[in-house]
């Protein structure tokens, strides 16, 4: 048989196929766990390439060795080089391990979140003081602009009540005056012609005084008729009560019966004892019944007014405690709703009301802007802090510093009523806690240049 058919013969026989299918079986995996592990080649892997070996040397036996031996030198020198990089990475651990033996982070251990560390010495020259959580009385207060007005049941306007011509100023603006005291005198022909008519009125009072007596005595001793007797007496009747009528007409007035001055002498005195907030009279002038002369206060009290809006109306009631605080200077009273109107206005869509104060001092002047606060409620919390001990240094979350080993931790609180210097403290604090009561705004300035550093 000739070799072309030996060959072909040699093909068609099963165990060749066999092999055939045995060789690229385990060229198939060799090729898979090298590319899964380019590392150190696994049992199997190797295996199969020492048959590839095998089977390629089995092909190629007949070709020169020395090929073969530069491919031993090849896999020998790519051995060498993946131990030295293996070494290079261990000495590299081991010098990472000795620096840092206990296994801490390069940038130290971290600090608990929202710690301030301070010492006691430090703390001490912060003025950082601690107080505790505990039960309170918080109070709700409505607060009212006012403003201080004399107290009308203490004040007096005097006027003339007659036209005349101002004769002396006696009494100066300022001035404390007492009751009774001369302010001002002034020159009236209407208190004249009075003062004539009640001179004119007692002259004829005497006269028929005179003849009542006689016509009396003449009917009693049965001289002169009865009719004479009854006309004297209804003549004496009449001339006195001219006399009443004219008199009562000057003390109208406030003129009297005259003095040494003259008969149109009209002097203005104090109706009450006070201060003369007012004067409008200088010598010379022109004056009618009407005329604003005086404004005599008594200034030992004084109202606060102020308006109430309709939602404040049910916390404003007669005798409830206020306190009146000045917002020019520091001075505070205390005080009682005396009257709310019972009215609101068209225009302001409000109700006036009004406290008496005390005013012994003279502190509280008229026309002087106050603050009014009413108190509308109260309760019994608890647990609360002092208002100034809360913070917020996030700008959201409310904190309180409480005391930590090595500082000053901030406390996150949940907060409920206030009155602006007492705070109910819902969670987050028990009472009889410490927290930092003075000092917390420098902690929270120091716990947000401590947060700025680590974000840098």
């Amino acid at each position: 048989m000739s070799e072309p058919k030996q060959f072909d013969a040699s093909l068609s026989a099963p165990k060749h196929w066999i092999a055939v299918a045995a060789i690229l079986a385990c060229g198939m995996v060799a090729g898979a766990l090298i590319l899964r592990t380019p590392g150190t080649p696994t049992p199997a892997a190797a295996s199969g390439h020492a048959d590839a070996d095998a089977h390629q040397d089995g092909e190629h036996h007949g070709q020169p060795a020395e090929k073969h031996g530069d491919h031993q030198e090849a896999d020998k020198h790519s051995d060498e080089e993946h131990h030295d990089a293996k070494t290079d990475t261990a000495d590299k651990e081991k010098t990472a391990s000795a620096a840092n033996p206990h296994g801490e982070d390069a940038h130290g251990p971290e600090e608990e979140e929202g710690l301030v560390p301070l010492s006691e010495a430090q703390s001490k020259k912060a003025g950082v003081t601690l107080a505790q959580a505990g039960a309170a009385a918080i109070r709700k207060e409505v607060l009212l602009p006012g403003e201080i007005r004399l107290d009308e049941d203490r004040t007096a306007h005097v006027v003339p009540r007659v036209a005349g011509i101002v004769a002396s100023v006696h009494a100066r603006l300022g001035e404390q005056v007492a009751k009774g005291q001369l302010l001002a005198v002034i020159h009236s022909a209407t208190v004249s012609d009075q003062r004539s008519e009640l001179q004119t009125a007692q002259k004829r009072l005497v006269l028929a005084q005179n003849t009542f007596q006689r016509e009396k005595q003449l009917w009693e001793e049965k001289i002169s008729a009865e009719q004479d007797y009854l006309q004297a007496r209804q003549a004496l009747q009449e001339a006195e009560i001219a006399v009443t009528n004219t008199s009562q007409k000057l003390a109208a007035m406030g003129a009297g019966s005259g003095g040494s001055g003259g008969s149109s002498r009209y002097e203005l005195r104090a109706p009450l004892a006070g201060v003369v907030v007012e004067k409008h009279l200088t010598v010379g002038e022109s004056v009618t019944e009407s005329t604003a002369s005086f404004t005599v206060s008594n200034l030992s009290a004084v109202w606060a007014e102020i308006n109430v809006a309709a939602p404040q109306l049910p916390y404003v009631i007669v005798g409830a405690p206020v306190t009146v605080r000045a917002t020019a200077f520091e001075s505070a009273a205390e005080g009682k709703i005396a009257y709310v109107g019972a009215l609101i206005g068209e225009q302001t869509r409000t109700a006036p009301a009004r406290v008496a104060l005390a005013n012994p001092q003279g502190v509280w002047r008229p026309g002087l802007f106050v603050e009014v606060k009413v108190l509308a409620d109260a309760a019994q919390v608890p647990v609360a802090v002092d208002a100034k001990a809360i913070q917020r240094p996030n700008g959201k979350d409310n904190v309180v510093f409480v005391p930590a080993q090595g500082g000053y931790k901030a406390q996150r609180v949940q907060l409920g009523r206030s009155d602006g210097k007492t705070t109910e403290v819902t969670a987050g604090l028990q009472a009889g806690q410490d927290y930092v009561k003075d000092g917390s705004f420098l902690l929270k300035a120091e716990l947000g240049k401590a947060s700025a550093e680590h974000t840098h």
